[in-house]
């Protein structure tokens, strides 16, 4: 009884030193703004002094967990719901403007004829002069319904344009595409979990069961960030049994504490699916490819994804504000947890690293096969192909596909489908001559690095006995513009063509193009035609 007593005494110390701990900073912190106000020798910005406070403090515990003030309520709709109020376009910054880079089709901003490369010159009789692309886009966003009137400048036009059209509630599809396959398999491609995220993809199965009766589905799950867990849930409920635990999360609250099971009787029970995955792949898209791969249900292809196990939830905080807070982990089927960083151990210089391989331990899949925590989901097939960043890279980042197509769109009314187009010789040439007729050059990294050499040569006096050798080396990193544009041909290219098609065929375009030559899904269509070796995959190795 008395160690009972002891143990109930030093819990309740435990929160009352916690609650004091907690006032006494609070206290501080009030106190020293009250001084500052009182005594700081110029005028203080109240609200941007204590947003910032508030953000380096959260900046320390890890990425996720943001505050939300009121003027960035609608970031919450867009994060659960995929909309906000606005004209369906993305923007950026092209040299000292900010342009239309991407409308969305079917959307108000593509519906009213504004086009990729459109100059924003004013909103609402407002000048985007010496504006940023926030405080253009906050200019954009309102109300749906409202009225909003654009001034915009048009490559190929003398006289500035205006357009007057309505504001909509802008809800972008989590299905950013779906098609049927050879050999009846179908393709959707899953490009976030928000709240429709489910039934969109069981709408766009059904469509291609009804049409087309496809036996075989591939989920396309590559650069999606995830969203919404109960919406990975549901998705997999379509697949296995009602009742089939999908994921628990845990935290230090007894609220954070949840298994979520599938919802319903699957729609699509035989179903052979194939998942496939990159490093950019994250949160609900590791559930949803983590818990197949733990149910041995399908196959996950291509590369090991981000390794974010951790759960946000969203709460008020008053003044119309919001907290996005990390209250939880998450745990697949297998018992893994596949978070990759631990945030709550920091190097002395405040950077934080991957759980090494070393360090992980391994799970196993219902029908036996090993898998592994710390660090994502990796697949069942690796096709992590080498990345380099070549001139193709530095062109992208300068927008010079961008400006290129803007006036290739004004000789050009018609071009071939997305799936059929190429770009011609002759295109190439003048896009090569476009290169070099703007001068165009770059720095690559490997010259950053060799200056930081020299400089640390010259400090400890290496530069003069070693000076042939340096300058032998400078001469061979100093790029060859023309020849690295002819060597690195088919990237420039890629990307070219991708920035041409998204203007005749917008954001469909651009995904009907890379289908052509897309390594990870050539491998899982091969994987779902051989019935053999996909049954193969799902099984234990042989001792």
């Amino acid at each position: 009884m008395s160690a009972l007593l002891g143990a109930l005494a030093l819990r309740a110390g435990g929160g009352e030193d916690r609650t004091f701990r907690i006032n006494k900073n609070l206290n501080t912190f009030n106190t020293i703004m009250r001084e500052l106000d009182l005594f700081y020798v110029d005028t203080l910005d109240y609200d941007k002094l204590t947003r910032n406070a508030i953000d380096y403090m959260l900046h320390n515990l890890d990425p996720y967990t943001v505050y939300m003030p009121e003027e960035n309520s609608d970031d919450i709709d867009m994060m659960t719901k995929g909309e906000y109020g606005g004209i369906g376009s993305i923007i950026m910054k092209n040299g000292d403007n900010v342009c239309i880079s991407e409308p969305y089709e079917g959307m108000p901003a593509q519906v009213a004829g504004l086009k990729a490369g459109d100059i924003i010159l004013e909103v609402d009789g407002k000048s985007t002069k010496g504006k940023t692309v926030s405080d253009v886009s906050a200019m954009l966003r309102g109300t749906p319904s409202t009225k909003i009137h654009l001034k915009v400048k048009r490559p190929g036009e003398k006289r500035p344009i205006e357009k007057t059209f309505l504001r909509e509630k802008i809800q972008m599809h989590p299905i950013a595409y779906y098609t049927v396959l050879a050999d009846s398999t179908g393709y959707v491609l899953l490009s976030d979990f928000t709240d429709k995220a489910a039934r969109e993809l069981k709408a766009a199965v059904n469509d291609m069961v009804a049409q087309h009766g496809i036996t075989s589905l591939v989920i396309d799950l590559r650069n999606n960030g995830g969203g919404l867990i109960d919406e990975a849930v549901k998705i997999l409920g379509f697949f296995v049994p009602k009742g089939t635990e999908v994921v628990t999360t845990r935290g230090k609250d007894r609220q954070a504490e949840r298994t979520y099971m599938t919802p319903t009787e699957p729609a699509f029970p035989h179903m052979k699916l194939a998942i496939l995955v990159n490093r950019a792949s994250a949160s609900a898209s590791e559930i949803l490819a983590g818990a197949v791969q733990d149910l041995d249900r399908g196959i996950v292809v291509g590369e090991r994804t981000f390794g974010k196990g951790l759960v946000q939830n969203i709460r008020p905080v008053g003044y119309g504000g919001y907290l996005k807070v990390t209250t939880a982990k998450y745990y697949i089927p297998s018992g893994r947890c596949i978070q990759a960083i631990d945030y709550s151990h920091r190097n002395d210089d405040g950077s934080v690293g991957r759980v090494p391989d070393s360090l992980t331990s391994v799970f196993h899949t219902r029908a036996g096969r090993p898998v592994r925590d710390g660090g994502g989901i990796t697949p069942d097939t690796l096709t992590t192909e080498e990345r380099t960043m070549n001139v193709a890279y530095y062109i992208l980042m300068q927008n010079h596909y961008f400006n290129f197509a803007t006036d290739y769109v004004l000789t050009h009314p018609t071009i071939a489908p997305a799936g059929e187009f190429t770009l011609s010789d002759a295109d190439f040439e003048a896009f090569t001559r476009y290169l070099l007729d703007r001068d165009f050059t770059y720095t690559t990294q490997t010259e950053d690095y060799f200056d930081d050499l020299l400089e640390v040569a010259k400090y400890e006096g290496l530069d003069k006995q070693a000076a042939a050798e340096i300058d032998a080396l400078k001469a061979k990193l100093v790029p060859d513009i023309e020849q690295n544009i002819r060597d690195n041909r088919q990237d420039i290219t890629d990307l070219l063509s991708i920035e041409i098609l998204k203007r005749y065929y917008y954001q469909k375009g651009e995904i009907i193009y890379s289908m052509r030559d897309d390594h990870d899904l050539d491998v899982a269509l091969s994987l779902l035609h051989d019935e053999e070796q996909y049954r193969k995959m799902l099984l234990p190795p042989t001792p």
